[in-house]
Protein backbone atom coordinates (compact mmCIF):
# COMPACT_ATOMS: atom_id res chain seq x y z
CA UNK A 1 0.00 0.00 0.00
CA UNK A 2 2.86 2.43 0.11
CA UNK A 3 2.73 5.44 -2.09
CA UNK A 4 -1.51 5.30 -1.25
CA UNK A 5 -2.98 8.09 -0.04
CA UNK A 6 -4.82 7.83 2.83
CA UNK A 7 -7.85 9.49 3.96
CA UNK A 8 -7.21 11.97 6.43
CA UNK A 9 -9.00 11.36 9.94
CA UNK A 10 -8.31 14.96 11.24
CA UNK A 11 -11.72 17.03 9.77
CA UNK A 12 -14.61 16.79 12.49
CA UNK A 13 -17.83 18.77 11.09
CA UNK A 14 -20.42 20.27 13.10
CA UNK A 15 -23.42 18.62 13.69
CA UNK A 16 -26.98 19.94 12.07
CA UNK A 17 -29.25 17.83 13.27
CA UNK A 18 -31.26 17.37 16.36
CA UNK A 19 -33.35 14.93 18.51
CA UNK A 20 -37.35 15.04 17.57
CA UNK A 21 -39.39 16.26 20.20
CA UNK A 22 -41.74 13.04 21.93
CA UNK A 23 -44.99 15.02 21.29
CA UNK A 24 -44.10 14.40 17.25
CA UNK A 25 -44.98 10.09 18.07
CA UNK A 26 -48.23 10.92 19.22
CA UNK A 27 -49.79 12.54 15.96
CA UNK A 28 -52.01 10.11 14.25
CA UNK A 29 -51.67 8.62 10.67
CA UNK A 30 -53.54 6.64 8.67
CA UNK A 31 -51.96 3.44 10.50
CA UNK A 32 -52.03 3.15 14.28
CA UNK A 33 -48.56 3.44 16.17
CA UNK A 34 -47.10 0.71 17.49
CA UNK A 35 -46.09 1.32 21.00
CA UNK A 36 -43.68 -1.30 22.99
CA UNK A 37 -44.04 -1.29 26.62
CA UNK A 38 -42.87 -4.89 27.45
CA UNK A 39 -39.15 -4.52 28.53
CA UNK A 40 -36.36 -5.41 26.23
CA UNK A 41 -34.93 -9.07 26.16
CA UNK A 42 -31.60 -9.39 28.37
CA UNK A 43 -29.78 -9.97 25.01
CA UNK A 44 -31.74 -8.24 22.53
CA UNK A 45 -31.67 -9.02 18.64
CA UNK A 46 -31.85 -6.39 15.92
CA UNK A 47 -33.53 -7.60 12.43
CA UNK A 48 -31.70 -5.28 9.84
CA UNK A 49 -33.78 -5.45 6.91
CA UNK A 50 -31.20 -5.20 3.57
CA UNK A 51 -27.52 -6.15 3.28
CA UNK A 52 -26.13 -2.75 1.56
CA UNK A 53 -23.75 -0.79 2.91
CA UNK A 54 -25.22 0.99 5.21
CA UNK A 55 -27.05 -1.87 6.96
CA UNK A 56 -23.87 -3.83 7.01
CA UNK A 57 -22.37 -0.81 8.76
CA UNK A 58 -25.16 -0.83 11.16
CA UNK A 59 -24.69 -4.45 11.93
CA UNK A 60 -20.78 -4.17 12.34
CA UNK A 61 -21.14 -0.90 14.56
CA UNK A 62 -24.27 -3.14 16.49
CA UNK A 63 -21.79 -5.53 17.33
CA UNK A 64 -18.88 -2.91 18.71
CA UNK A 65 -21.57 -1.87 21.39
CA UNK A 66 -22.28 -5.57 22.03
CA UNK A 67 -25.58 -6.27 20.42
CA UNK A 68 -26.96 -9.17 18.33
CA UNK A 69 -27.98 -8.68 14.53
CA UNK A 70 -29.39 -10.68 11.99
CA UNK A 71 -29.50 -9.28 8.04
CA UNK A 72 -31.78 -10.25 6.02
CA UNK A 73 -30.72 -9.74 2.17
CA UNK A 74 -32.42 -10.36 -1.26
CA UNK A 75 -28.66 -10.57 -2.95
CA UNK A 76 -28.62 -14.22 -4.74
CA UNK A 77 -24.76 -13.88 -5.40
CA UNK A 78 -23.76 -11.66 -2.62
CA UNK A 79 -24.49 -8.96 -0.31
CA UNK A 80 -23.94 -5.25 -1.44
CA UNK A 81 -27.00 -4.12 -2.87
CA UNK A 82 -25.73 -0.80 -4.98
CA UNK A 83 -21.64 -2.27 -4.02
CA UNK A 84 -22.58 -4.22 -7.25
CA UNK A 85 -20.08 -6.64 -9.10
CA UNK A 86 -20.85 -8.91 -12.00
CA UNK A 87 -18.59 -11.62 -13.22
CA UNK A 88 -19.50 -13.23 -16.18
CA UNK A 89 -17.49 -16.74 -16.71
CA UNK A 90 -15.43 -18.33 -18.26
CA UNK A 91 -13.51 -15.08 -19.83
CA UNK A 92 -13.72 -14.21 -16.80
CA UNK A 93 -15.00 -10.62 -17.23
CA UNK A 94 -15.72 -8.25 -14.52
CA UNK A 95 -18.10 -5.28 -13.84
CA UNK A 96 -18.68 -2.69 -11.17
CA UNK A 97 -22.51 -2.39 -12.82
CA UNK A 98 -23.42 0.28 -9.79
CA UNK A 99 -21.86 2.36 -7.30
CA UNK A 100 -18.25 3.20 -9.54
CA UNK A 101 -15.69 4.73 -6.80
CA UNK A 102 -15.89 6.85 -3.51
CA UNK A 103 -14.11 9.70 -1.67
CA UNK A 104 -13.38 10.04 1.80
CA UNK A 105 -14.94 13.59 3.22
CA UNK A 106 -15.19 12.32 7.42
CA UNK A 107 -12.90 11.20 9.71
CA UNK A 108 -14.92 8.25 10.64
CA UNK A 109 -15.25 7.19 7.31
CA UNK A 110 -11.41 7.78 6.81
CA UNK A 111 -10.40 5.53 9.81
CA UNK A 112 -12.83 2.40 8.44
CA UNK A 113 -10.96 3.04 4.97
CA UNK A 114 -7.57 3.01 6.33
CA UNK A 115 -8.53 -0.38 8.43
CA UNK A 116 -10.06 -1.34 4.73
CA UNK A 117 -7.02 -0.57 3.01
CA UNK A 118 -4.51 -2.17 5.38
CA UNK A 119 -6.59 -5.49 4.85
CA UNK A 120 -6.31 -5.02 1.32
CA UNK A 121 -9.79 -5.04 0.75
CA UNK A 122 -9.79 -1.14 -0.86
CA UNK A 123 -6.61 1.00 -2.67
CA UNK A 124 -6.55 4.41 -4.16
CA UNK A 125 -7.77 4.32 -7.70
CA UNK A 126 -5.06 6.55 -9.61
CA UNK A 127 -6.71 6.39 -13.53
CA UNK A 128 -7.28 9.47 -15.04
CA UNK A 129 -11.06 10.50 -14.38
CA UNK A 130 -12.37 13.94 -15.80
CA UNK A 131 -15.16 15.32 -17.95
CA UNK A 132 -15.79 14.05 -21.57
CA UNK A 133 -18.26 16.11 -23.44
CA UNK A 134 -20.08 15.07 -27.07
CA UNK A 135 -17.77 15.32 -29.52
CA UNK A 136 -14.46 13.77 -28.15
CA UNK A 137 -12.98 16.30 -26.27
CA UNK A 138 -11.90 15.10 -22.48
CA UNK A 139 -10.90 17.14 -19.84
CA UNK A 140 -8.98 15.57 -17.13
CA UNK A 141 -9.45 16.62 -13.63
CA UNK A 142 -6.17 18.55 -12.36
CA UNK A 143 -6.74 18.46 -8.79
CA UNK A 144 -9.17 16.22 -7.04
CA UNK A 145 -9.71 14.66 -3.86
CA UNK A 146 -8.43 10.70 -3.60
CA UNK A 147 -10.55 8.14 -5.33
CA UNK A 148 -10.54 4.72 -3.89
CA UNK A 149 -12.10 1.41 -5.76
CA UNK A 150 -12.71 -1.69 -3.71
CA UNK A 151 -9.24 -3.94 -4.97
CA UNK A 152 -12.06 -7.27 -6.55
CA UNK A 153 -14.58 -5.40 -6.88
CA UNK A 154 -17.52 -3.36 -5.14
CA UNK A 155 -19.34 -6.49 -4.12
CA UNK A 156 -16.55 -8.54 -2.96
CA UNK A 157 -15.87 -5.42 -0.09
CA UNK A 158 -19.61 -5.65 1.08
CA UNK A 159 -18.98 -9.59 0.94
CA UNK A 160 -16.00 -9.24 3.33
CA UNK A 161 -17.14 -6.48 5.92
CA UNK A 162 -18.60 -8.89 8.30
CA UNK A 163 -16.24 -12.28 8.05
CA UNK A 164 -14.56 -11.08 11.33
CA UNK A 165 -17.68 -10.78 13.04
CA UNK A 166 -19.31 -13.10 16.09
CA UNK A 167 -22.60 -11.07 16.88
CA UNK A 168 -24.42 -11.01 13.24
CA UNK A 169 -25.77 -13.40 10.92
CA UNK A 170 -26.58 -13.36 7.56
CA UNK A 171 -29.92 -14.66 5.96
CA UNK A 172 -29.69 -14.92 2.37
CA UNK A 173 -31.73 -14.80 -0.39
CA UNK A 174 -34.36 -13.74 1.82
CA UNK A 175 -37.56 -11.29 0.87
CA UNK A 176 -39.37 -10.04 4.27
CA UNK A 177 -42.64 -9.43 3.12
CA UNK A 178 -44.22 -8.27 6.71
CA UNK A 179 -43.44 -7.19 10.02
CA UNK A 180 -46.06 -8.05 13.16
CA UNK A 181 -45.33 -6.28 16.43
CA UNK A 182 -46.53 -8.83 19.22
CA UNK A 183 -46.06 -9.09 22.80
CA UNK A 184 -43.29 -7.03 22.81
CA UNK A 185 -41.43 -8.02 19.88
CA UNK A 186 -41.10 -7.96 15.45
CA UNK A 187 -42.12 -11.08 14.05
CA UNK A 188 -40.97 -11.28 10.64
CA UNK A 189 -41.88 -13.20 7.74
CA UNK A 190 -41.15 -13.98 3.90
CA UNK A 191 -44.57 -14.78 2.13
CA UNK A 192 -46.14 -16.74 5.48
CA UNK A 193 -42.49 -17.88 6.02
CA UNK A 194 -41.70 -17.03 9.91
CA UNK A 195 -38.06 -15.56 9.69
CA UNK A 196 -37.73 -15.02 13.74
CA UNK A 197 -38.82 -12.10 16.49
CA UNK A 198 -36.65 -9.42 17.36
CA UNK A 199 -36.65 -6.70 19.56
CA UNK A 200 -36.08 -3.78 17.54
CA UNK A 201 -35.85 -3.51 13.47
CA UNK A 202 -34.09 -1.58 10.89
CA UNK A 203 -35.13 -1.20 7.23
CA UNK A 204 -31.89 -0.62 5.70
CA UNK A 205 -33.51 -0.39 1.28
CA UNK A 206 -35.70 1.60 0.15
CA UNK A 207 -38.10 2.67 -2.83
CA UNK A 208 -41.89 0.39 -3.08
CA UNK A 209 -40.72 -2.83 -1.83
CA UNK A 210 -39.63 -0.46 1.56
CA UNK A 211 -42.78 1.42 1.54
CA UNK A 212 -45.12 -1.61 0.76
CA UNK A 213 -43.23 -3.41 3.95
CA UNK A 214 -44.01 -0.24 6.00
CA UNK A 215 -47.63 0.06 4.92
CA UNK A 216 -49.32 -1.88 7.25
CA UNK A 217 -46.62 -2.25 9.96
CA UNK A 218 -47.64 0.32 12.53
CA UNK A 219 -45.37 2.47 12.38
CA UNK A 220 -46.95 5.84 10.56
CA UNK A 221 -44.08 8.35 11.36
CA UNK A 222 -41.13 6.22 9.66
CA UNK A 223 -43.45 4.90 7.27
CA UNK A 224 -43.87 8.69 5.89
CA UNK A 225 -40.57 9.78 5.99
CA UNK A 226 -39.78 6.69 3.92
CA UNK A 227 -42.89 8.08 1.52
CA UNK A 228 -41.06 11.18 1.04
CA UNK A 229 -38.54 9.92 -0.34
CA UNK A 230 -37.73 10.28 -4.42
CA UNK A 231 -35.36 7.70 -6.49
CA UNK A 232 -34.04 8.35 -9.57
CA UNK A 233 -33.40 5.76 -12.12
CA UNK A 234 -30.39 4.69 -14.23
CA UNK A 235 -29.82 1.82 -16.80
CA UNK A 236 -26.35 0.33 -16.72
CA UNK A 237 -24.96 -1.28 -20.14
CA UNK A 238 -22.01 -3.47 -19.59
CA UNK A 239 -19.93 -4.26 -22.45
CA UNK A 240 -16.87 -6.32 -22.91
CA UNK A 241 -14.59 -5.20 -26.63
CA UNK A 242 -11.73 -7.43 -27.37
CA UNK A 243 -9.72 -4.37 -28.43
CA UNK A 244 -9.17 -0.84 -26.62
CA UNK A 245 -12.31 1.82 -27.55
CA UNK A 246 -11.06 3.96 -30.33
CA UNK A 247 -11.35 7.81 -29.65
CA UNK A 248 -11.77 10.89 -31.84
CA UNK A 249 -8.05 11.62 -32.91
CA UNK A 250 -6.08 9.30 -30.92
CA UNK A 251 -5.94 5.59 -31.27
CA UNK A 252 -7.17 4.61 -27.31
CA UNK A 253 -9.60 6.14 -24.83
CA UNK A 254 -7.18 8.27 -22.75
CA UNK A 255 -9.05 7.74 -19.26
CA UNK A 256 -10.42 5.40 -17.07
CA UNK A 257 -13.46 7.12 -16.05
CA UNK A 258 -15.80 10.10 -17.31
CA UNK A 259 -18.10 12.11 -16.05
CA UNK A 260 -20.21 12.77 -19.69
CA UNK A 261 -21.55 15.62 -20.83
CA UNK A 262 -24.02 16.39 -23.52
CA UNK A 263 -24.79 13.19 -24.77
CA UNK A 264 -28.54 12.66 -23.46
CA UNK A 265 -27.92 8.43 -22.96
CA UNK A 266 -24.85 8.33 -20.98
CA UNK A 267 -23.92 10.13 -17.70
CA UNK A 268 -20.85 7.94 -16.64
CA UNK A 269 -18.19 5.73 -18.62
CA UNK A 270 -15.78 3.53 -16.85
CA UNK A 271 -12.86 0.99 -18.28
CA UNK A 272 -12.92 -1.78 -15.43
CA UNK A 273 -10.43 -3.87 -16.45
CA UNK A 274 -7.84 -1.27 -15.58
CA UNK A 275 -9.94 0.48 -12.41
CA UNK A 276 -9.66 -2.83 -11.08
CA UNK A 277 -5.86 -4.11 -12.61
CA UNK A 278 -8.10 -7.10 -14.38
CA UNK A 279 -5.66 -7.77 -16.91
CA UNK A 280 -2.09 -6.06 -17.97
CA UNK A 281 -2.09 -8.61 -21.40
CA UNK A 282 -5.00 -7.03 -23.92
CA UNK A 283 -8.49 -7.75 -23.67
CA UNK A 284 -11.07 -8.22 -23.12
CA UNK A 285 -11.83 -4.48 -22.07
CA UNK A 286 -14.84 -4.82 -19.59
CA UNK A 287 -16.39 -0.99 -19.85
CA UNK A 288 -19.36 0.00 -17.36
CA UNK A 289 -22.16 2.34 -18.96
CA UNK A 290 -24.69 4.35 -16.60
CA UNK A 291 -27.24 6.27 -18.45
CA UNK A 292 -28.22 9.96 -17.41
CA UNK A 293 -30.98 9.88 -14.80
CA UNK A 294 -33.01 12.05 -17.43
CA UNK A 295 -32.59 8.97 -19.92
CA UNK A 296 -33.86 6.77 -17.18
CA UNK A 297 -37.03 8.20 -16.13
CA UNK A 298 -37.91 8.58 -20.34
CA UNK A 299 -37.30 4.51 -20.32
CA UNK A 300 -38.45 3.34 -17.11
CA UNK A 301 -40.36 0.16 -16.52
CA UNK A 302 -41.09 -2.37 -14.02
CA UNK A 303 -36.93 -3.59 -13.65
CA UNK A 304 -38.17 -6.99 -12.21
CA UNK A 305 -39.83 -7.44 -16.03
CA UNK A 306 -38.17 -5.76 -19.27
CA UNK A 307 -39.67 -5.33 -21.90
CA UNK A 308 -37.38 -7.20 -24.69
CA UNK A 309 -38.14 -3.66 -27.18
CA UNK A 310 -37.35 -1.46 -24.58
CA UNK A 311 -33.96 -3.29 -23.81
CA UNK A 312 -32.77 -3.14 -27.57
CA UNK A 313 -33.79 0.25 -27.82
CA UNK A 314 -32.18 1.09 -24.12
CA UNK A 315 -28.93 -0.82 -25.47
CA UNK A 316 -29.12 1.01 -28.70
CA UNK A 317 -29.16 4.53 -27.34
CA UNK A 318 -26.48 4.12 -24.97
CA UNK A 319 -24.64 2.65 -27.47
CA UNK A 320 -24.87 5.40 -30.12
CA UNK A 321 -24.17 7.83 -27.14
CA UNK A 322 -20.66 6.09 -26.44
CA UNK A 323 -20.24 6.90 -29.86
CA UNK A 324 -20.84 10.34 -29.56
CA UNK A 325 -19.42 10.86 -26.27
CA UNK A 326 -15.80 9.85 -28.24
CA UNK A 327 -16.24 11.92 -30.93
CA UNK A 328 -16.19 8.48 -33.51
CA UNK A 329 -18.38 8.38 -36.29
CA UNK A 330 -21.80 6.99 -36.91
CA UNK A 331 -21.67 3.44 -37.05
CA UNK A 332 -17.81 3.22 -36.02
CA UNK A 333 -17.94 1.92 -32.43
CA UNK A 334 -16.56 -1.65 -32.32
CA UNK A 335 -19.87 -4.77 -32.00
CA UNK A 336 -18.79 -5.60 -28.42
CA UNK A 337 -18.58 -9.12 -27.53
CA UNK A 338 -20.66 -9.21 -25.04
CA UNK A 339 -23.23 -7.05 -23.07
CA UNK A 340 -25.66 -7.09 -20.19
CA UNK A 341 -28.28 -4.59 -19.47
CA UNK A 342 -29.92 -4.08 -16.08
CA UNK A 343 -32.10 -0.76 -14.87
CA UNK A 344 -31.65 0.20 -11.39
CA UNK A 345 -34.94 1.54 -10.52
CA UNK A 346 -34.46 2.91 -7.66
CA UNK A 347 -31.09 4.28 -8.54
CA UNK A 348 -30.01 7.36 -6.42
CA UNK A 349 -31.84 9.86 -4.07
CA UNK A 350 -32.59 12.99 -5.55
CA UNK A 351 -33.93 14.36 -2.07
CA UNK A 352 -33.15 14.01 1.58
CA UNK A 353 -33.89 14.88 5.11
CA UNK A 354 -29.93 15.81 5.87
CA UNK A 355 -30.27 13.69 9.01
CA UNK A 356 -27.86 10.58 9.61
CA UNK A 357 -30.22 7.95 11.03
CA UNK A 358 -34.49 7.50 11.42
CA UNK A 359 -35.38 6.03 14.86
CA UNK A 360 -39.09 5.90 16.71
CA UNK A 361 -38.12 4.53 20.15
CA UNK A 362 -41.69 3.99 20.86
CA UNK A 363 -42.55 1.22 17.85
CA UNK A 364 -38.20 0.32 18.25
CA UNK A 365 -37.56 1.00 14.48
CA UNK A 366 -35.43 2.46 12.31
CA UNK A 367 -33.68 3.63 8.84
CA UNK A 368 -31.01 4.03 7.52
CA UNK A 369 -29.30 4.86 4.18
CA UNK A 370 -27.11 6.79 2.06
CA UNK A 371 -30.08 8.80 1.48
CA UNK A 372 -30.80 10.26 4.85
CA UNK A 373 -27.64 12.66 4.06
CA UNK A 374 -26.65 12.36 0.85
CA UNK A 375 -25.82 10.40 -1.84
CA UNK A 376 -22.58 8.32 -1.75
CA UNK A 377 -20.93 5.42 -0.03
CA UNK A 378 -20.12 7.80 2.77
CA UNK A 379 -23.59 9.06 3.76
CA UNK A 380 -24.21 5.12 3.85
CA UNK A 381 -21.96 3.99 6.17
CA UNK A 382 -22.40 7.22 8.38
CA UNK A 383 -25.96 6.85 8.50
CA UNK A 384 -25.20 3.00 9.37
CA UNK A 385 -23.00 3.86 11.99
CA UNK A 386 -25.35 6.31 13.40
CA UNK A 387 -28.09 3.93 13.59
CA UNK A 388 -26.75 1.64 15.79
CA UNK A 389 -25.41 3.55 18.10
CA UNK A 390 -28.86 4.93 18.32
CA UNK A 391 -29.98 1.70 18.97
CA UNK A 392 -27.22 0.32 21.39
CA UNK A 393 -28.10 3.64 23.59
CA UNK A 394 -31.64 3.09 24.13
CA UNK A 395 -31.28 -0.47 24.86
CA UNK A 396 -28.88 0.75 27.04
CA UNK A 397 -29.29 3.50 29.05
CA UNK A 398 -31.25 3.68 32.21
CA UNK A 399 -33.82 6.47 31.39
CA UNK A 400 -37.84 5.58 31.32
CA UNK A 401 -38.79 8.49 29.14
CA UNK A 402 -38.63 6.71 24.92
CA UNK A 403 -39.39 9.52 23.35
CA UNK A 404 -36.10 11.65 24.06
CA UNK A 405 -34.22 8.74 21.82
CA UNK A 406 -36.79 9.52 18.74
CA UNK A 407 -34.39 11.02 15.50
CA UNK A 408 -35.45 12.24 12.46
CA UNK A 409 -39.27 11.49 12.33
CA UNK A 410 -40.18 15.36 11.49
CA UNK A 411 -37.13 16.80 9.22
CA UNK A 412 -38.02 18.59 5.86
CA UNK A 413 -36.84 17.48 2.86
CA UNK A 414 -34.40 19.40 0.64
CA UNK A 415 -33.30 18.55 -3.11
CA UNK A 416 -30.29 16.81 -3.28
CA UNK A 417 -27.61 17.90 -5.44
CA UNK A 418 -24.85 15.68 -7.24
CA UNK A 419 -24.04 13.75 -10.22
CA UNK A 420 -26.57 12.03 -12.05
CA UNK A 421 -24.14 8.79 -10.20
CA UNK A 422 -23.65 9.77 -7.00
CA UNK A 423 -21.95 12.83 -4.75
CA UNK A 424 -17.94 13.03 -4.75
CA UNK A 425 -17.45 16.22 -2.87
CA UNK A 426 -14.15 17.85 -4.11
CA UNK A 427 -14.12 16.43 -7.25
CA UNK A 428 -13.54 18.41 -10.12
CA UNK A 429 -16.44 20.69 -11.30
CA UNK A 430 -19.36 18.66 -8.76
CA UNK A 431 -21.32 21.30 -7.82
CA UNK A 432 -21.65 22.37 -4.00
CA UNK A 433 -23.54 20.11 -2.06
CA UNK A 434 -26.15 20.72 0.36
CA UNK A 435 -26.08 21.92 3.52
CA UNK A 436 -27.12 18.16 4.74
CA UNK A 437 -23.70 16.97 3.83
CA UNK A 438 -22.39 19.62 6.68
CA UNK A 439 -22.77 17.22 9.62
CA UNK A 440 -21.40 15.36 13.03
CA UNK A 441 -22.85 12.74 14.04
CA UNK A 442 -23.12 12.91 18.29
CA UNK A 443 -20.78 9.85 18.90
Amino acid sequence: MEGQKRPSTKIRRKSSYGTSRRSILKKSFSQEQVTFTAPLSDDPLVAIIGGGISGLICALFLETRGVRSTVFDTGIHGLGGRLGTRVVDPHPLKFDHAAQFFTVNDSRFAELVNGWMDKGLVREWPGTVGELHNGGEFVPFVSSPPRYVATNGMRFLADSLLSQTRLVNVVRPCWISKLEPFNGMWHLSENGKPCGKFDAIVIAHNGKCANRLLMTSGLPLVAKQMKRLELSSIWALLAAFEDPLPFSGSTEVPFEGAFVRGVDSVSWMANNTKKLLISQSGGPHCWTFLSSAAYGKQNKVPQENIPSATAAKVKAGMLEGVEAALGLPKGSLPKPLYTRLQLWGAALPTNTPGVPCIFDPLGRAGICGDWLLGSNIEAAVLSGIALANQIADYFQSPVTDAGEFAVGLNHEFQPLEGHDIGQFPGLGSEEKMNEGQAYELAK
